[in-house]
């Protein structure tokens, strides 16, 4: 018996190639409403993709996060069925599950070093994370999380985005008495205003921030710092030993052509923020009024373009273009949501670039001259360069142009900061192993360290904070 027994579990795992599918809602239905676009795992589908996991001995795959789940742990819970161990396995380690689900690139980071990738797809992580976060939200079944007792100090946290919550929740649990300052009326940050309710729904959002307010974090909106306070007040008036900065990067970059100032021409981020935050498509029964074209041209290729142009359809844009000065082989944007657009009906253009937005006798937009291009070389991005074909140019028509080619960090808090050192680029500079930066006690992550990234990076960099801060304040 015993022979047979071993022999069982030497016997290789049922590999299953393929991970489970999520329901969606039908491309034509949702093009019509602002609803989540995937339902979601049911608990059984979870099960059965949680079992898929080959619980490796060294598992790259927490390699591969920058939250640095256990993955296989949590993952485990799930496939025995025990919902409250992998919820609080997930919550050891990550303080808005339900985000990283959602949004968090997972086929750049933590399943692209999965062992079943060699062959196979990958474990269907971020649908698994997913999955145990909203189960968490509708059974109310997680144990309240850990505390240390409280160290009697107190840490300031500028920005409510990603970086933000993930360094105040982190640096509660430590113990210490920490309080958020958001300058706009709700938090969240860019998941508020530069992600659409099909994507990230802000009732999740609002979930995960009264979590991290659980967790003792108090939250205050509408404080600009740099105007209210600045970091040097805030720390020597209002005896904060340390203070976080995770303003991001709101501030949009153009391409500067002309015509870019003609009516109709937009930057993601005012597109977006109007939309997102201040529900301009629930207008009028919020007073947000926002105006979109019949033929709507999106410039650029990242997810915020992706956002962008199916919000438009949203919107009721007849026509929503992609033009993109690259391939689609270097397009930033997550591959799922490449086909989310293109199953919406979205029309991709590569390798042309704007050069000119032509305007109507009323000064708006009419259409524009595109530029065709082709790629050279690799540059710092490591994708190869994009340069222009002399003389082949051509006008195309639309009525509404949204820029979405990248932003800058907005300049509020290095220049209200003394001796802050910033890149050239106006990031702030910081020591990568610990977030601070060359002013004692200021510590700082997410976009206002790396330019626009992704959503997990800055949940990252708040972790690093935070930990730098907790060493910091105890004079390590």
């Amino acid at each position: 018996m015993a022979e047979e027994k071993k022999k069982e579990k030497k016997e290789k795992k049922e590999i299953i190639p393929e991970k489970y599918p999520m329901q969606e809602q039908k491309p034509a239905d949702r093009v019509k409403n602002f609803k989540e676009v995937p339902f979601g795992y049911d608990i059984e589908t979870a099960k059965l993709e949680a079992d898929r996991c080959l619980q490796c001995p060294k598992p790259f795959c927490i390699d591969g996060c920058p939250v640095e789940i256990d993955i296989p742990g949590f993952i485990a819970a799930i496939a025995e069925g025990d919902m409250v161990e992998a919820i609080r396995i997930m919550k050891l380690y990550n303080n808005l599950p339900a985000v990283c689900g959602r949004v968090c690139p997972q086929e750049d980071q933590c399943e692209i070093v999965c062992v079943l990738a060699k062959k196979h797809e990958p474990v269907a992580i971020g649908r698994l994370e997913r999955f145990i976060a909203d189960y968490d939200y509708e059974h109310n079944v997680a144990p309240p999380p850990e505390k240390a007792p409280s160290k009697g100090k107190k840490v300031a946290i500028v920005g409510a985005g990603p970086a933000g919550l993930t360094c105040a929740g982190d640096l509660a649990r430590m113990g210490y008495d920490v309080t958020v300052f958001e300058a706009f009326h709700s938090t969240g940050g860019v998941l508020r205003y530069g992600i659409p309710e099909f994507r990230m729904p802000n009732t999740i959002l609002d979930q995960e921030v009264d979590y991290v307010r659980s967790l003792g974090v108090d939250i205050q909106c509408n404080m600009v710092i740099g105007k209210v306070f600045t970091v040097e007040e805030l720390m020597e008036e209002e005896g904060y030993g340390a203070v976080f900065i995770g303003t991001g990067a709101g501030l949009p970059r153009w391409m500067r052509v002309p015509g870019e100032n003609l009516n109709g021409v937009y930057s993601a981020n005012e597109y977006l923020t109007r939309i997102n935050l201040m529900y301009g498509y629930k207008f009028p029964e919020y007073d947000t009024p926002i105006w979109t074209g019949k033929k709507v041209a999106v410039i650029g290729g990242g997810n915020t373009a992706m956002d962008s142009v199916r919000t438009s359809l949203r919107m009721g844009a007849e026509e929503a273009h992609i033009y993109y000065r690259r391939t689609e082989k270097e397009m930033p944007a997550r591959i799922e949501e490449i086909h989310h657009a293109e199953e919406e009906g979205v029309k991709f253009t590569f390798l042309v670039a704007p050069i000119e937005v032509l305007a109507d006798e009323k000064e708006w937009v009419r259409g524009m001259v595109l530029q065709r291009m082709e790629l050279g070389e690799p540059d710092d991005s490591g994708r190869r360069r994009p340069l222009p074909i002399e003389g082949d140019t051509y006008e195309v028509e639309v009525d509404t142009v949204i820029v979405a080619v990248g932003t800058y960090p907005n300049p509020i808090i290095p220049d209200t900061t003394e001796n802050l050192e910033i890149s050239k680029w106006g990031t702030i500079v910081v020591d990568e192993e610990t977030g601070m930066t060359n002013v004692p006690g200021v510590f700082a992550g997410g976009d206002i360290v790396t330019g626009g990234a992704t959503v997990i990076s800055a949940m990252g960099a708040g972790k690093i904070a935070a930990r730098g801060i907790d060493a910091y304040l105890s004079g390590e």
